[in-house]
């Protein structure tokens, strides 16, 4: 690892003040967060550029620094894209976060039995999933949809999804903090 120098802890500052504005629209409406970025993002995403285009000049064509602003400016559109759309997430960081527990069982997937067994436990894991970043206790939300599903018609089984039975769950879930 190397140490920033003072032209890059620069930069990185300036990625820090992106990633502090989107902490304080983390939750907010889709328009509302659109808005914020628009005007404030836009302006330091601008600062980034110009500071690349103007330090890859300097810089010698083989150099790691210029490869990462290479690789930075080409895919520039996709880098702003967030900011032309209130609902994208800065970084796919929470998908990846979200989906890490199917990695890291990977081995155990393999005894699911079949491929209708994994493509049960993928159902499960995204219905757990979509409890969690609703706010839901999965377990309340299970124990739910278990005791209801045998009486509830199938042409109305949407009804059933987390989002849709909330207001009938016991407590709202907290899920657990990054440091435990």
């Amino acid at each position: 690892m190397r140490t920033p120098t003072e032209s890059t802890r620069h930069v990185l500052e300036l990625i820090g003040e992106l990633y502090g504005i989107e902490a304080d629209i983390r939750g907010k409406p889709a328009a509302e967060r659109l808005c914020v970025r628009q005007q404030s993002s836009l302006a330091v995403l601008s600062t980034i550029k110009s500071w690349m285009t103007d330090k890859i000049a300097t810089l010698s064509a083989k150099s790691e620094l210029a490869k990462a602003i290479r690789y930075s400016l080409n895919q520039w559109d996709a880098l702003v894209l967030y900011c032309e759309d209130g609902r994208v997430e800065i970084s796919n960081t929470l998908a990846e976060n979200a989906l890490r527990c199917v990695s890291l069982g990977r081995k155990n997937f393999l005894f699911a039995g079949s491929d209708n067994g994994g493509e049960r436990a993928a159902a499960m894991y995204g219905l757990i999933g979509s409890c969690k970043l609703n706010d839901i206790n999965p377990r309340a939300y299970l124990e739910y949809v278990l005791t209801h599903i045998a009486d509830h018609k199938i042409s109305h089984i949407d009804e059933l999804l987390p989002w849709n039975v909330i207001s009938k769950l016991p407590t709202q879930f907290t899920p657990p903090s990054a440091t435990s």
